[in-house]
């Protein structure tokens, strides 16, 4: 089994960005280069058994603050390539591409995410790799969790009895189908927070909402009601999944796909002054222009909650918050990342 490798050159700050917006193209998961240190707890639940190079397989180290990243796609014996997109109904469809169109729809996405942030170089490399085995074995790299008494599973690990004592709430997500399952440092900061400010009352707007983990679990905690933006159409099954595993009825949670930041019809269709809380929890170059934006849909008194805030930008999201009038509660860390809690008075 040969795969086509799309090699993309970025910068550290845009690797989640571009993965989770190579997605509606049907590019899912990456293999990231970069200078950043693994976490023992990265090592412990990466969801992919990426081989070790040869030190002459390696080429020159990579410089400071730049990063790559590779999408895998299977060549078939047409020499075409196998993508997975939604279709109208939210459907995800096998899809025939040539390499030729796939180099261009990424160059496509890649322009349009230069338009509104800095991506770093961009180019693209393409090149062809024998079978890996981790494309088909992800799953065994991704096991249950506990964030704080909240137990994370995936439906092919089931909970032991220790767990049924432990977990105050369980949150049943697949990684495979969706972006985002609660891993990372930020989904964790910003659950922490929804877990403290979130009331039976609470209508809460998710920007950049992905598998909607963040919706789900305020809505667990015991939110009214929620939606979610996000700039991928991939989210919308996503999404609808994990409701249905979580058991979260379709009133409860309204998507919508566009951007809020610069898009009237999306900040119309949101609505103005209806939430008790905004979160975010998207890169800082994103949340710099969205701020002074969601004042106009939170409530008087409501709560905003940032985070995907490398601990270099902790500084200039906080101005962000504090130019729009907002008064900062509470900031956070963990690892090298940031959260940040304000309210509007």
């Amino acid at each position: 089994m040969k795969w086509m490798r799309f090699r993309i050159r970025t910068n550290e700050e845009s690797e989640d960005i571009i993965v989770s917006y190579l997605q509606d193209i049907g590019l899912e998961g990456a293999q990231i280069e970069d200078n950043v240190p693994l976490s023992a707890a990265d090592k412990e639940q990466m969801f992919i058994d990426a081989p070790e190079l040869e030190p002459d397989e390696k080429g020159p180290s990579i410089e400071a603050g730049v990063a790559y990243l590779s999408f895998f796609l299977e060549i078939d014996d047409n020499n075409m390539l196998t993508v997975e997109l939604p279709n109208d109904e939210g459907e995800v469809v096998a899809t025939k591409k040539t390499p030729e169109e796939m180099e261009e729809a990424i160059k496509e996405s890649l322009e349009e995410l230069k338009s509104f942030t800095d991506i770093g170089d961009g180019t693209i490399s393409v090149s062809v790799t024998e079978d890996i085995d981790w494309i088909n074995n992800w799953k065994q790299y991704f096991h249950k969790f506990y964030i704080d008494d909240i137990l994370v599973i995936p439906s092919w690990e089931k909970e032991s009895k220790e767990d049924e004592e432990k977990a105050n709430m369980v949150l049943h997500i697949d990684p495979g189908t969706a972006f985002g399952t609660g891993m990372h440092e930020t989904t964790q900061l910003c659950i922490r927070m929804l877990k403290k400010y979130v009331t039976k009352d609470t209508v809460l707007l998710d920007v950049g909402t992905g598998s909607g983990v963040l919706s789900i679990l305020a809505l667990m905690f015991g939110a009214k009601h929620a939606v979610g933006t996000d700039l991928d159409k991939c989210a919308v099954p996503a999404v609808k999944e994990n409701m249905e595993n979580n058991g979260i009825s379709e009133d409860k949670f309204e998507m919508m796909i566009g951007n809020i930041i610069d898009d009237k019809q999306v900040q119309d269709k949101v609505g103005y002054d209806k939430y008790d809380i905004v979160v975010a929890n998207i890169l800082a170059n994103v949340l710099v222009p969205l701020t002074p934006v969601i004042l106009d849909n939170l409530k008087s008194g409501g709560i905003y909650i940032t985070s995907g805030i490398i601990d270099t930008k902790e500084e200039e999201v906080k101005k962000a918050h504090l130019d729009a009038g907002l008064e900062i509660l509470e900031i956070h860390h963990q690892g090298d990342w940031v959260s940040i809690t304000s309210r509007k008075n």
